[in-house]
């Protein structure tokens, strides 16, 4: 979680993310921020992110990220 909360602050610094659970819906990250972010994630935690996983719901906070990081870790 450390490695993810790192990435978010490169990306996007000055929020919560530990408490925040609003990340798209409150447009605190834009389109630009995810894309950014789908790359990173997949370089640090040697994952690939498919197109159905780039929802709203799996980018909203840091534990939703964090989640999906551990269930496409688990299905490779």
């Amino acid at each position: 979680m450390e490695k993810l909360l790192d990435i978010l602050k490169d990306i996007q610094p000055g929020i919560d993310y530990e408490n925040c659970d609003n990340l798209v819906d409150g447009h605190l990250l834009d389109s630009l921020s995810i894309i950014s972010l789908i790359a990173d994630l997949e370089d640090e935690f040697d994952i690939t992110i498919p197109t159905v996983e780039i929802v709203p719901e799996n980018f909203n906070s840091a534990k939703r990220i964090y989640d999906m990081i551990v269930r496409l870790q688990e299905e490779c």
